[in-house]
């Protein structure tokens, strides 16, 4: 990365009183706006906290980190298209059933998920809207053979997509230190106003849940109408969806309420109708029609340990409320559709998007994705997986969201050795992306690591669409923008990028050429 030579001494060195200033500015900074988590119990143990009133910054960089500006555009200028695909899959039942139908027998997750929208189905859905707030991950990627840089899709987020309301106040944080002085003169001719890009993403992303509360229409039952957080409990990044709720009601006027997954079932009813009513436990006078659902939950089989946690999924999945995701857009960010997408000379990206131009645009930003099933590619990534020399240059992936779910490199050999073949198509061979070198300070429960890092962009998008009422009805896009940006970045000895997960830091992008 040509950037990555020129800046070879970014970040600077602080002295220990420019450290000082930089570092009490960041903390109070932080806490004062909200760029906070709860602290998690290695930090602060609940026997310390037992009300759990306490908040700590979140992990983020002390600088912003250097990105290509070409790359940064082209992840922005591409959002629109992946989000008209990711809308088509999900209206094209007939094609993910036949995704769908190659895990169901090797994942239980997928099963159940795909049981609930079957059951669903059965009765009739009520509801022909969907809203999407994606999130398209990307790293750069150095070719060695061009010395060109250009950016490669890590994966894509349909459900849960996080950390909008916190990407929103880095960006912000870093210019105010940047107005402070509290970097130094050293690195006036790179930190610059006009090479820090301020994340929309929460205004953006609020503004999708508003478009959806408006596009549900009137109260069909005559109580007012409220949006429902479906969330974990507890939940450490609780500030990062408050924000989003706070600017919904604050830009928008639109009330919202967090709904703990596990209180689904006694918090909510359906009507005959199949209206959603909650009644919040503060105020069991007022009811309350739901227009939509936010799931910042019900992404991981560990958001389920009960039957009655599926009993809910398929409650809420048939209700009139508009969801965000449904369990077919869910579905659709599954790890098999982006292989499927990405295999090489795979004929299905057409399918969604027939513009050659826009089709050719997204091709690009795919790296190469194998399946680890019988098929020819598959037996091809068999041996690639397997043998030690060449499993270097690949990563293992499951059909999961969140972090810490991947097997990296000389680590894959040995698991699918203790994995039965029968299982192995439930995951995807990628090609590893290869970044430019950088480095970073990360601020993490109040300490500071020095060192090499990676970063990821994600580019969040909101999609709200019509599902069609058959073979010459194929719905429509009704709403679709590009809704802002997270830069996530992570010690280059770290292979997993999750903040939430304990592996990254929230950041933020300073352009260079």
């Amino acid at each position: 990365m040509a950037a990555a030579v020129k800046h070879a001494e970014y970040p600077p060195d602080l002295s220990p009183e420019e450290q000082q200033y930089l570092l009490t500015n960041i903390k109070d900074w932080s806490i004062a706006h909200g760029l906070a988590v709860r602290p998690a119990p290695s930090f602060v143990s609940q026997a310390q906290d037992p009300s759990g009133v306490l908040a700590t910054t979140a992990p983020i960089t002390l600088f912003p980190s250097l990105f290509p500006r070409s790359c940064f555009e082209q992840g922005l200028a591409i959002q629109n298209a992946y989000n008209e695909l990711y809308s088509a899959i999900a209206r094209d039942e007939e094609w993910l059933k036949g995704i769908v139908e190659e895990l169901i027998h090797v994942d239980d997750f997928v099963e159940r998920l795909w049981n609930v929208h079957l059951e669903v189905k059965k009765e009739g859905y009520v509801q022909d809207l969907s809203l999407g707030l994606f999130r398209s991950d990307y790293m750069v990627h150095s070719d060695q053979s061009s010395h060109s840089l250009g950016i490669k899709q890590v994966e894509f987020n349909t459900i849960a997509s996080s950390f909008g309301g916190l990407s929103s106040r880095v960006s912000s944080m870093h210019r105010h230190l940047l107005y402070i002085d509290a970097y130094p003169s050293s690195s006036s001719s790179i930190i610059k106003a006009d090479a820090l890009r301020q994340s929309k993403a929460t205004s953006s992303l609020a503004l999708g849940l508003a478009a959806a509360h408006s596009a549900y229409g009137s109260s069909r039952t005559g109580l007012p109408l409220c949006v429902l957080f479906v969330v974990q409990d507890p939940e450490r990044n609780v500030f990062d969806q408050r924000h989003l709720q706070y600017a919904l009601l604050e830009e928008s006027g639109v009330h919202a309420f967090r709904l703990p997954f596990h209180q689904t079932l006694s918090d909510t009813k359906a009507d005959l109708d199949r209206n959603l009513l909650y009644t919040p436990p503060s105020s069991p006078s007022t009811t309350y029609e739901v227009t939509t659902i936010y799931f910042r939950a019900g992404y991981s089989p560990d958001d389920h340990p009960r039957e009655e946690d599926w009993t809910a999924r398929v409650h809420l999945e048939r209700s009139r409320a508009i969801k965000c995701p449904s369990i077919l857009t869910q579905l659709a960010g599954c790890k098999k559709v982006q292989q499927v997408l990405a295999t090489p000379h795979s004929p299905h990206l057409r399918r969604f998007l027939p513009d050659e131009t826009l089709a050719s645009r997204v091709l690009e930003t795919f790296a190469p994705i194998y399946p680890l099933d019988e098929s020819k590619a598959g037996q091809e990534a068999r041996n690639l997986a397997t043998n030690p020399d060449s499993a270097c240059k690949y990563v293992l992936k499951p059909q999961r969201e969140g972090g810490g779910n991947n097997i990296y490199r000389k680590a894959i050999p040995n698991f699918l050795k203790g994995l039965p073949q029968t299982h192995w198509p439930a995951y995807i061979l990628m090609e590893m992306i290869e970044p430019p070198p950088l480095r970073n300070a990360i601020l993490r429960n109040g300490e500071v690591q020095r060192g090499g890092v990676i970063s990821e962009l994600g580019v969040y998008g909101v999609c709200l669409w019509r599902k069609g009422s058959g073979e010459s009805d194929k719905g429509e896009v009704l709403q679709n923008w590009e809704a802002g940006y997270l830069l996530r970045t992570k010690g280059d000895q770290s292979e997993e990028g999750g903040v939430a997960a304990g592996f990254g830091a929230v950041d933020s992008c300073c352009l260079v050429d």
